[in-house]
């Protein structure tokens, strides 16, 4: 039963995080559209935050 309590915690953090790091890229490319560039560096921040937190859950929950 552990494992299997393991291996859906480690998909649902994982696919959190691919959501938040796609939305941090969703907002990097309308800011950077728009010209606002402080703006595009947090949707990147966002974005490379939540693809390393991603990577980290698939490695956590093992």
């Amino acid at each position: 039963m552990d494992t299997a309590d393991a291996s859906d915690r480690r998909l649902g953090f994982s696919l959190l995080f691919v959501i938040v790091a796609l939305v941090g890229a969703a907002v990097m490319l309308v800011a950077s559209m728009n010209d606002q560039l402080a703006l595009s560096g947090w949707g990147f921040a966002a974005a490379m935050l939540g693809g390393a937190l991603s990577i980290a859950a698939l490695q956590l929950y093992e």
